[in-house]
């Protein structure tokens, strides 16, 4: 009898691995040029400004990971209507058997304000208008009107609800009923690299789908909570998604993925008294 036997896992690191190649390919699909100067390389996909005037973004996954997450996203994305998002013009993908990857290439719109911040943690209160909040409140009360039928992915894996029961009961006892009884679209990675200034747009779009209202509020305050005043702003512009029962629960995930990681007690400090005020239980 023949046993076939699994290969060692593919790592995945575009900021150390090369991908001219895979440019190249995508470039010769889509039937565009484009500008390596403007790239910017990420740990599984690069951007670049295309001589369209466009925006082309190659992703790359191992191919086992297929079945644990989300593939075209920025595709299925256009059945979105009323979020500030760039319109998805076209798109190419392919299997590199020898290398176990896939790989995948999008054209959209392209999107001349600047992410909030390019990367990394902030740690400083972005100048964001009034017109900005608008943007920002509508695109998400628009988004939370679709029911997809997939999950959305968050690090890697599919959004659950086992997921969240299991981390929340983990971190909080099993006495907490964790039943999400609203799920809507939802961006998934809602973060500040993924929303741009001084107007407001909602980048990156492969791992949207289904997730528990109100947890891209939750991210997007857990990713501000070294600037208070902004992770308040947050949690008083999206009041009314928080404050139902899925918004709560959203919020206590958020909480426990933050108390089960982070070591930073700017961080670590407001995650625990939110969760304290989340479950009723003093200090």
């Amino acid at each position: 009898m023949h046993t076939s036997v699994a290969g060692p896992a593919v790592t995945v690191d575009l900021r150390q691995q090369p991908h001219a190649h895979a440019l190249e390919r995508a470039e010769r699909s889509l039937g565009v040029v484009v500008d390596r100067e403007s790239a910017v390389v990420k740990r599984r996909s690069v951007g670049a400004r295309s001589d369209r005037e466009t925006w082309v973004r190659l992703e790359v996954q191992p191919r086992e990971s297929l079945g644990t997450r989300g593939w075209n996203g920025v595709e299925a994305a256009e059945v979105l209507r009323g979020v500030a998002k760039p319109a998805w013009y076209r798109g190419v993908s392919w299997l590199d058997r020898d290398a176990g990857l896939m790989w995948r290439a999008d054209e959209t719109q392209l999107v001349t304000a600047a992410p909030v911040p390019a990367a990394g943690v902030l740690r400083h209160a972005p100048e964001l208008s009034e017109s900005w909040w608008e943007t920002f409140n509508a695109s998400l009360d628009a988004l939370a009107t679709h029911r997809p039928a997939h999950p959305a992915t968050r690090h890697t894996a599919f959004l659950t609800q086992q997921r969240i029961t299991n981390l929340i009961t983990r971190m909080f006892g099993a006495d907490v009923d964790t039943t999400i009884d609203e799920w809507v679209a939802v961006h998934g990675d809602f973060a500040w690299p993924n929303l741009t200034a001084p107007e407001c747009w909602l980048l990156d779009w492969e791992d949207w789908g289904a997730g528990p209202r109100g947890f891209d509020a939750v991210c997007l305050w857990m990713g501000s909570l070294a600037v208070p005043e902004l992770a308040e702003r947050i949690a008083a512009e999206r009041a009314v998604d928080l404050s139902t029962r899925s918004g709560r629960l959203s919020w206590l995930y958020a909480c426990a993925g933050i108390l089960d990681t982070e070591t930073d007690p700017v961080f670590t400090e407001p995650a625990r008294h939110r969760a304290e005020t989340l479950l009723g239980r003093p200090r």
